[in-house]
């Protein structure tokens, strides 16, 4: 059974600093892209950022791009966010996800993620975690 379980959320004074962890199990991690999604009140639901395990590509949406990174532990299958100078806008529940890596030699890297992420085109989902920023 695939599990995705994210932790690592809670209240950050704004220009702080938290970690989310995403452990996965159940399938063979390395074949995996993982993708981290926030969810705001009244918002809808918004790709952050994504990682390929397979060959280790990356990508973050605009908003985030600077201040998040996406990092995995392939042997803890783990993968973390470490996001940076959060801002009160980037409260929200944090949802990562994962799915088969399905990049072809001509459609891969960020281009390929960014098109994942967009399409929230990830069978597995974890049950959330609460960032909040205050301001």
């Amino acid at each position: 059974e695939v599990q995705l379980v994210e932790s690592g959320g809670g209240l950050v004074q704004a220009g702080g600093s938290l970690r989310l962890s995403c452990a996965a199990s159940g399938f063979p991690f390395d074949d995996y892209a993982i993708g981290w999604f926030r969810q705001a009140p009244g918002k809808e639901r918004e790709g952050v950022s994504c990682i390929n395990n397979s060959d280790g590509s990356t990508y973050y949406a605009d908003s985030v791009k600077g201040r998040f990174t996406i990092s995995s532990d392939n042997a803890k299958n783990t993968v973390y966010l470490q996001m940076n100078s959060l801002k009160p806008e980037d409260t929200a529940v944090y949802y990562c996800a994962g799915d088969w890596d399905r990049s072809k030699a001509y459609y891969s890297g960020e281009y390929y993620l960014k098109d994942r992420l967009e399409l929230a085109d990830f069978g597995s989902w974890g049950q959330g975690t609460q960032v909040t920023v205050s301001s």
